[in-house]
């Protein structure tokens, strides 16, 4: 057998090196008749793997059930703070750290299958994340909170002793909005306000810091505090923002089909660079919802804005106007539909700085950017010249707008393009058919519904003016060679005869 082979091979190399060998120490530990490797403790290449499998297999398991226990822990903990406010669906900012929290354990996880450590390191350092506080609170301020508040220390060294007593306040501001957690959204947004004011004022009155200083210095508080707190107040569980961004997103898409032409932008995205200013402004304005400031986000609004003014530029050769901005504007957030728009724009209102907000471009970009919002959620088919059938019609997607004819395209443009509206027009005509085929079925299946109910009535009616009689049967007659009791006197009946001849 192979095992008896394989044994006579190991004592016959045994024995040309002098040695004497155990039998019971070189089988596998497992006892599965083949020779095992002191480097894989006692085992065989097959049986070690089979080991090491089930060892991972096991503490994958520990690892997630690790996992469950925090994260049941965790929501035990929000459920008692929010007790009064009841059960409510997470934010999508929770749903994003639970997101990257499970994506951060599986790396872990298996960061630990290609790690040399012992069991009671692994029992250590399980115990040590079970006395974590919780995964959500420290899992992103770990990288951005840590770099903000390193550059917010730094800027504050060239401002000396009115540096140490801004970050006494701001700290202090942050412990007490920390216990300030069932409080409405209004009213720590006046808190807030009331804080840049306050140290606005100290700036300039106690400190006599010079006025450009103080706007720099107030960008950095903005940014300081807001970072440590965009997960709490960014689209609260105790407001209607992430409903009121659910309504905007499905409005903006049920208006896909509104054209440059219906709005009256003046913008033609056939030139090259135009085309490029249009994406340009739509990233912006998307990239708005990833930023945690205020002022950061009024900054993506502000390079959108500059985009569109370019663009309306390049294609009229002469500057923009406002009359020309607004109707762009409302172009772009109709193609690009950013996400959370709703929850962007009240987190900018309630917790940026007032002075940047009231004054400067930045408020003049985001007072346009309401307004476009206000439009877009009123939109009907005044706005855009429509009948209100042609409107219902654009809105339900019966049919969509006339695209433009493949005879009038500039030389310049692809045959892909000419191809796709070449194919719309035919979709249209195919729409167009199909509608009056289902209408002339149905009026089909009326006229066969009115013709049978008609022919019912008149055979009902026929039937009343002259009603089936049935008569009772008559008497049947005697036969003819029946019993003759009344005349007997007949002669009897022939018989056939036969004759020999």
């Amino acid at each position: 057998t192979l095992f008896s082979f394989n044994r006579k091979k190991m004592n016959l190399k045994s024995e040309r090196r002098g040695i004497h060998v155990d039998q019971s120490e070189l089988l596998c530990k497992k006892g599965c008749g083949y020779y095992g490797n002191p480097a894989w403790q006692g085992f065989c290449s097959k049986c070690w793997r089979e080991e090491y499998h089930k060892a991972r297999q096991k503490q994958i398991q520990e690892d997630w059930e690790l996992a469950e226990r925090l994260q049941r822990e965790e929501e035990e903990a929000y459920a008692s703070s929010q007790s009064t406010q009841g059960a409510q669906s997470l934010t999508f900012s929770k749903f994003e750290e639970k997101k990257t929290n499970e994506k951060t354990r599986k790396v872990t996880t298996v960061k630990k299958f290609f790690t040399a450590s012992s069991r009671a390191g692994a029992k250590k350092a399980e115990i040590q994340e079970a006395k974590a506080p919780s995964p959500s609170i420290t899992r992103q301020a770990s990288i951005e909170t840590d770099r903000v508040s390193k550059e917010f220390i730094e800027f504050l060294k060239t401002y000396h002793k009115p540096g140490q007593d801004i970050y006494k306040q701001c700290k202090l501001f942050l412990d007490t909005m920390n216990h300030k957690r069932d409080l409405s959204i209004e009213e720590q947004s006046e808190c807030a306000q009331d804080f840049y004011q306050n140290v606005a004022e100290k700036l300039q009155t106690r400190w006599k810091v010079p006025p450009e200083k103080v706007e720099k210095a107030m960008d950095q508080i903005e940014k300081y505090i807001m970072t440590r707190q965009y997960k709490y107040v960014f689209c609260p569980e105790t407001t209607d923002d992430e409903k009121k961004d659910l309504a905007v997103q499905k409005r903006i898409r049920a208006l896909h089909w509104v054209t440059p032409q219906m709005l009256c932008v003046p913008v033609n995205e056939e030139m090259p660079e135009v085309s490029d200013m249009v994406v340009k402004a739509i990233t912006d304005i998307i990239e708005m919802d990833s930023k945690r400031v205020p002022r950061d986000k009024l900054a993506c609004i502000t390079k959108c804005s500059k985009h569109i003014f370019n663009a309306i530029k390049i294609t009229k050769n002469e500057p923009a106007s406002a009359d020309d901005f607004l109707p762009t504007l409302i172009y772009i957030v109709l193609k690009g539909n950013p996400p959370r728009l709703q929850s962007n724009i009240q987190y900018i209102t309630r917790f940026c700085n007032p002075s940047r907000l009231m004054t400067g471009e930045d408020g003049y970009y985001f007072t346009n950017l309401c307004c476009a919002v206000a439009f877009i959620e009123k939109l009907d088919a005044q706005s855009l010249n429509l009948s209100q059938e042609d409107f219902d019609r654009f809105m339900t997607g019966q049919t969509s707008p006339k695209k433009q004819e493949s005879d009038s395209f500039s030389p310049d443009v692809c045959l892909g393009v000419k191809q796709m509206y070449k194919n719309l027009d035919l979709l249209s005509q195919l729409n167009e058919r199909q509608e009056r085929i289902v209408n002339e079925a149905k009026k089909l299946e009326k006229d066969l519904i009115d013709w049978t109910d008609g022919i019912a009535k008149e055979v009902q009616d026929i039937v009343e003016k002259y009603p089936l009689e049935i008569k009772p049967k008559t008497q049947a007659l005697a036969a003819i060679d029946s019993e003759n009791v009344e005349n007997d006197k007949l002669p009897p009946p022939l018989q056939p005869q036969v004759y020999a001849g």
